[in-house]
């Protein structure tokens, strides 16, 4: 291919930026924590930066990161085989092909619509939906904080994210 259609240096932030919140959801869909996510994340921006002339075009920069990030994913979860709350590789693969055949204007979509839908939610459970994913503490952790019992954490937590879900799916049906 000609080197002037090739992606330059200088687009690369530019296309990172772009599509970084859709990789971060479809490395969040391959692995167990947010934490993860930013491991994986780092080290495939590490990889494409260093194979960014194995691209061709700004179209195949979300499709190709994606692969990076799903190798990534994979080489974490071999890591952390002795940990039982690991995903085997046959899950992993499954989860990815189905996580692959979303672009990025859907991942886009889910975003602003769960955004939307927490924000029909009061404060305090929008903060109580978000904290295990903001590093927050476990739930046992919220339960003991909030001087609650973890099983009804749980449940409440369980409700509000039915609640979400019902949101974000009715916001679907409008869309459709």
């Amino acid at each position: 291919m000609d080197q002037d259609k090739k992606i330059k240096e200088a687009d690369f932030l530019k296309l990172f930026l772009k599509y970084e919140n859709s990789m971060r959801a479809f490395a969040r869909s391959l692995l167990p924590s947010w934490t993860n996510v930013d491991d994986v994340l780092q080290e495939a921006s590490v990889v494409m930066w260093e194979k960014l002339d194995q691209l061709d075009s700004e179209e195949g920069f979300f499709p190709w990161g994606k692969t990076i990030i799903r190798f990534k994913c994979m080489n974490l979860m071999q890591k952390k085989r002795s940990d039982r709350l690991v995903f085997n590789n046959d899950l992993l693969n499954l989860l990815a092909d189905d996580a692959e055949k979303i672009d990025e204007n859907e991942y886009a979509w889910r975003q602003k619509a769960i955004g939307g839908c927490l924000k029909k939610l009061s404060e305090e459970n929008q903060h109580l939906v978000m904290a295990p994913y903001l590093n927050h503490g476990s739930v046992k952790v919220l339960a003991a904080k909030q001087s609650v019992s973890v099983n009804s954490l749980y449940k409440k937590l369980g409700r509000l994210r039915d609640k979400l879900l019902d949101c974000v799916n009715t916001q679907r049906a409008y869309s459709s």
